[in-house]
C-alpha cells in the first residue's frame, strides 16, 4: 500500500528506486561560507557566533550543511519528509549531515538534543523529523561509540505557528517566547551543568528556535550549545 501511495522516486531526478538517489545526494551543494548566525556580517569557522553577538545571545553558533534557498532538491526532500510523511528520507539526509559535520573540527558534544515538537504537532505528524535526523547523527558520526541522544531534557510547552509563516525576525521571537522548558519530574541541572550540547533541526532561518532552546539550556548551566542543521 505504501508503495502505491508513495512510489519510490527520487525528489531530485524522479528516477525510480529511492526517494533521494546517491547521485542527487552527492550533487547537493555544500555550504562553503559560514558566518555568524546573528549579524551575518562576520565570516566565522563553521558558523560560530562572533564575539560581538555572543554578548547578547545564548547560542554559540549554527553549522548548516547546505544552503536552503536556491537548492530545490533539498527543499523538496525536507518538504516531502515533513509534510508528506516519507520518513525514509531521514536516512540519506542524516548521512549527508554526518558527512558534512565529519569534515569539521567541531568538538563532539556530550549529547544531542533534537528540537522538540509540540505534542499536538507530534500526534498529527507521528514523528519528529529532528529526532530522526539526530538519531542517525548520534549513531553514525562516531561509529562504535554512539553520542547520547537526549529527548528527555527539552520540551515544547506552547503550540506555535510555523516559523515559516512569520514575516519578520521580531514576529519569530514573539512567536517562540516562552515556548520551551525543561522536562518536569526530575532535577536535570546536574545533567546540564558544564555540558556541551548540539541542538539538531532540519532547517534554520533566523535561528530563533535554536536560540530559544539554547537560552533554556544556558540558564541551567550548559557550557556550550551549538545548532546543527541540514540547511540554512
Amino acid at each position: 500500500m505504501a508503495e502505491l501511495l508513495f512510489p519510490r522516486a527520487c525528489v531530485g531526478c524522479n528516477r525510480d528506486g529511492s526517494f533521494l538517489c546517491d547521485a542527487c545526494r552527492n550533487a547537493l551543494p555544500r555550504k562553503e561560507r559560514h558566518d555568524c548566525p546573528f549579524c551575518r556580517r562576520v565570516d566565522t569557522p563553521y558558523g560560530v557566533t562572533c564575539l560581538s553577538c555572543a554578548k547578547r545571545h545564548a547560542l554559540d553558533g549554527i553549522f548548516a550543511a547546505m544552503p536552503f534557498q536556491g537548492n530545490p532538491t533539498v527543499e523538496d526532500a525536507i518538504h516531502v519528509l515533513k509534510y508528506e510523511f516519507v520518513t525514509e528520507l531521514a536516512y540519506p539526509l542524516g548521512i549527508l549531515l554526518v558527512d558534512s559535520v565529519s569534515a569539521t573540527d567541531l568538538p563532539i558534544p556530550d549529547a544531542l538534543i533534537p528540537v522538540p515538537l509540540h505534542p499536538w504537532r507530534f500526534r498529527f505528524r507521528g514523528f519528529n523529523q529532528a529526532s530522526l535526523i539526530a538519531g542517525i547523527l548520534a549513531s553514525e558520526l562516531t561509529p562504535g561509540l554512539p553520542i547520547p541522544l537526549r529527548e528527555d531534557i527539552l520540551r515544547r510547552t506552547r503550540f506555535t505557528l510555523s516559523q515559516a509563516r512569520s514575516k519578520s525576525a521580531k514576529e519569530r521571537r514573539e512567536n517562540l517566547s516562552g515556548a520551551f522548558a525543561l522536562y518536569e519530574g526530575k532535577d536535570l541541572r546536574e545533567e546540564i551543568k558544564g555540558k556541551t550540547f548540539w541542538l539538531i533541526d532540519d532547517v534554520a532561518t533566523t535561528g530563533t528556535t535554536l536560540e530559544e532552546c539554547a537560552r533554556i539550556l544556558k540558564k541551567h548551566g550548559a557550557k556550550k550549545v551549538f545548532g546543527i542543521v541540514l540547511a540554512r
